[in-house]
């Protein structure tokens, strides 16, 4: 999602370029014989160049765009509210459809057949790889995994990036006692990072290994919600009172300066050590608007709470392509903060000035930034503007046939 890729990311463009390596070489059989002098077999050859696409999602569809030009490229439609995640592998993105995880191929790679400069650019498709069961939740691309969390029935699904790409549905399974809304986070080792709870109450996370016996846990973290991963692999997990930074298999409780200090929705960069975090303080509000946000330093647990001109929504903030905090104001304007001090860097007007909506599945404006570039999405103007993070220029608009709900994208 950032200019630099991402573990997974690069670990899926390995394995793509190993996997088309061997299918473009001939197979050695031993006592060979002689050699021909016909061509050899018309193999498909990966190309490198990138076609990176967005993903938008409506009241029917999904609309697939361009990341470039912003051009369209397909209408997908669909059943029912879904929700979009990437797979963060350059190519797929997950479809939260009511009874699981379906995966969208967005298109993006080419192939060349042989000698004869014939090239065939894999189509946008629905595919019939699926996932998990009801209530599909959260999505974590970590450690060259990808973790699947399955609200309703508590399924934990752990997606290999090497079987995603070769279009097979396998998956590591693991089942929660209880099935709550949470999320589960595979590391590189092998060991989970999974919420506790059940359908009243999330109290805290469990750290597990690669055999799911228990290693650490806290109970210490009330409503827990979101996730988020910074730099050195350190995960971090939202709470009605703070947040807690999971350290290895080291977890520690940062406390909010208030009673209740709901830190729910975060955004973190493997480009930096502080995570960007929304903040709330009105326990009984039925929709807080905040006009605050976190930075907390994973590294010491220092919390700074640093006050925004404008209200925000959980669809607002975003990291840049060197671990900046990027946040969509509601008065229309893209800021951008030094995580590090605090301080704004640049303000972009971008869109009119708006309002989050009672409902949270309505469509309301995005932010997701995706090689340097930030996309805003504007469902009552029906438009998306590409901005570039580090100069605040507008790199290309669009308009939009549907009010979208949400966006995400592939590198390509």
């Amino acid at each position: 999602m950032h200019s630099h890729p991402t573990q997974l990311t690069r670990s899926a463009a390995l394995l793509a370029a190993g996997l088309f390596a061997l299918t473009a070489c001939g197979s050695d059989s031993g006592d060979s014989a002689e050699p021909s002098s016909a061509p050899a077999a018309s193999a498909p050859v990966e190309q490198q160049s990138a076609t990176p696409r967005l993903a938008l999602s409506y009241d029917g569809g999904i609309l697939v765009l361009d990341a470039e030009s912003l051009e369209q490229v397909a209408d997908i439609p669909t059943d029912g509210f879904i929700r979009l995640n990437s797979a963060d592998n350059g190519r797929n993105v997950f479809v939260s459809e009511s009874g699981g995880f379906r995966v969208l191929d967005m298109g993006t790679w080419t192939q060349q057949h042989g000698d004869h400069g014939h090239y065939y650019t894999s189509e946008v498709e629905m595919t019939d790889m699926t996932f998990g069961g009801a209530e599909p939740g959260h999505v974590v691309p970590h450690d060259s995994r990808i973790t699947l969390f399955s609200d309703g029935t508590g399924e934990v699904d752990i997606v290999e990036p090497a079987e995603l790409l070769r279009g097979n549905a396998k998956s590591t399974e693991y089942v929660v006692p209880e099935p709550h809304h949470g999320v589960a986070v595979a590391r590189g080792d092998g060991s989970l990072v999974v919420t506790s709870g059940n359908e009243d109450s999330r109290t805290g996370i469990v750290i597990l290994d690669k055999d799911r016996n228990e290693i650490a846990r806290t109970d210490e973290c009330p409503g827990v919600h979101g996730e988020a991963a910074a730099a050195d692999g350190v995960l971090t997990f939202g709470c009605t009172d703070g947040i807690v930074v999971v350290r290895g298999n080291e977890i520690q409780k940062v406390q909010s300066p208030d009673g209740y200090g709901r830190i729910g929705n975060q955004a973190g960069s493997e480009e930096s050590p502080i995570v960007l975090g929304d903040y709330k303080t009105d326990e009984d509000a039925e929709l807080e608007r905040p006009n605050r946000f976190t930075l907390t330093d994973t590294r010491t647990g220092d919390l700074r709470i640093v006050d925004f001109p404008a209200s925000y929504s959980f669809r607002s903030i975003e990291r840049g392509p060197n671990g900046e905090a990027v946040i969509l104001g509601t008065d229309g304007s893209l800021y951008v903060y030094d995580p590090l001090t605090g301080e704004q860097i640049r303000t972009v007007e971008v869109i009119d000035a708006w309002t989050e909506p009672d409902e949270w599945q309505s469509p309301m404006p995005n932010v997701h930034v995706q090689e340097g570039v930030a996309y805003i999405t504007d469902p009552n103007a029906q438009t998306v503007t590409a901005v570039d993070v580090a100069t605040g220029e507008q790199k290309a608009q669009a308009e939009l046939p549907q009010q979208t709900i949400e966006l995400t994208g592939v590198t390509g």
